[in-house]
């Protein structure tokens, strides 16, 4: 039985997103740049900062999350829409953490993505991060120094 293309294109744009997500959550900013396109572009409207190509991109993602002591993002599934080599969607996202100077910050917020398929794989050629709600309140809890062993 064969899959066909337009399910495996959705699962593997879904397994992009959940790239993108494990490489930032791991500070993996090489990992991270490799997953756009040459000429691919993140925008963050919300604060001013748009980073294109590669190693805008990845130097943006360094520099982004050095901000933060500590840091959790939740992607949960959006939409997709395919048109042949390229496709566009959505994902929807939770984050919070604890900002170096102390702050605290909770977002949701929406990425509206372009995708482009490459000889290795499907890219994105633009995320733009848009937060719909942001809370500032102090967070209660703290992170685990060491995690708990399984």
């Amino acid at each position: 039985m064969s899959i066909p293309p337009a399910i495996a294109d959705r699962f593997e744009i879904e397994a992009l997103r959940g790239e993108l997500s494990d490489a930032v959550m791991m500070r993996d900013y090489d990992r991270v740049a490799s997953l756009f396109t040459p000429a691919g572009a993140l925008r963050w409207p919300h604060i001013g900062k748009e980073f294109v190509g590669r190693d805008e991109i990845r130097d943006g993602i360094e520099w982004g999350q050095g901000l933060w002591g500590f840091f959790v993002q939740n992607v949960h599934p959006g939409t997709v829409q395919l048109d042949g080599d390229t496709a566009v969607g959505r994902a929807y996202v939770q984050e919070f953490g604890r900002m170096r100077d102390g702050s605290s910050h909770s977002n949701f917020a929406v990425y509206h993505d372009r995708y482009q398929r490459t000889p290795g794989g499907w890219k994105f050629a633009e995320r733009v991060y848009e937060v719909r709600y942001l809370d500032s309140t102090p967070l209660a809890g703290s992170p685990l120094p060491v995690a708990p062993a399984a």
